[in-house]
């Protein structure tokens, strides 16, 4: 199966929280989007990898994603290295996405950085002949890089280089969010409280895409940032 975009998040919701109205719109307009995890979110103050299993399918079929895939590497503790590089490879030279939606730059999560430079190196080295992999069947598989790395926008408040008008899909991407019943806002609740659990969180997310909409004057978009500087082919198609 070929997608036209594969947005890839280190934890199970990391996708929902920063760019799943993009995807949203994107899938209105017939584009077929894939989602990769590349941990369980194991370490998380709530709920558990189990649960997070479940909930991530739930969230992927809400979304109208073709595929939701999992590297279960160490949460926390994973690392930039040929073997994770090599399970991302696999994984992009199995879909051929055009465009790959990556983890923030820079975050107050040390794991969202790491994650960016990883499917970023990993979307460079997945163009090279001579790096080998092989698929499922033990098949030699063709090599392929994405025309585009974006990273998504996660907690700290980065300056955007674009932003996505995600205003008729704000409603549906909370309902993604709370699909992730463990990890948010719940009265009932009585795990422990964490950052992402408080009532206040969603109003930031919220408030975070209003913000990124005011200056092109929508009401709510998510802000992307590039490792590399981008081409525009017509100057009226900027707004």
């Amino acid at each position: 199966m070929k997608l036209d975009i594969l947005a890839i998040g280190v934890h199970p919701d990391d996708v929902e929280l920063s760019c799943s109205g993009t995807l949203l719109k994107h899938i209105a307009l017939g584009k077929k989007v894939g989602l990769l995890d590349l941990t369980r979110g194991e370490l998380g103050t709530r709920g558990s990898a189990e649960i997070r299993d479940e909930e991530a399918a739930d969230s992927a079929r809400l979304m109208g994603a073709l595929v939701r895939d999992n590297l279960r590497m160490a949460d926390g503790f994973f690392q930039n290295d040929k073997a994770n590089q090599l399970k991302i490879v696999q994984i992009l030279r199995k879909y051929q996405p055009e465009i790959v939606l990556a983890n923030a730059l820079e975050d107050r999560h040390p794991d969202h950085g790491r994650a960016a430079k990883l499917t970023h190196d990993a979307c460079f080295l997945s163009g090279l002949v001579k790096v080998p992999t092989y698929d499922e069947e033990g098949n030699l598989q063709d090599r392929w890089r994405p025309k585009a790395v974006y990273h998504y926008i996660q907690d700290y408040d980065l300056k955007p280089d674009f932003v996505v008008d995600i205003t008729p899909h704000m409603e549906k991407k909370l309902e993604l969010i709370f699909a992730f019943k463990s990890q948010f806002y719940n009265p009932d609740s009585k795990e422990p409280i964490s950052p992402i659990s408080e009532k206040s969180f969603i109003d930031f997310i919220q408030s975070k895409n209003r913000s990124f909409g005011r200056p092109t004057g929508v009401d709510f978009a998510e802000g992307f940032n590039v490792a590399r500087t981008m081409g525009v082919k017509n100057l009226f198609d900027l707004h």
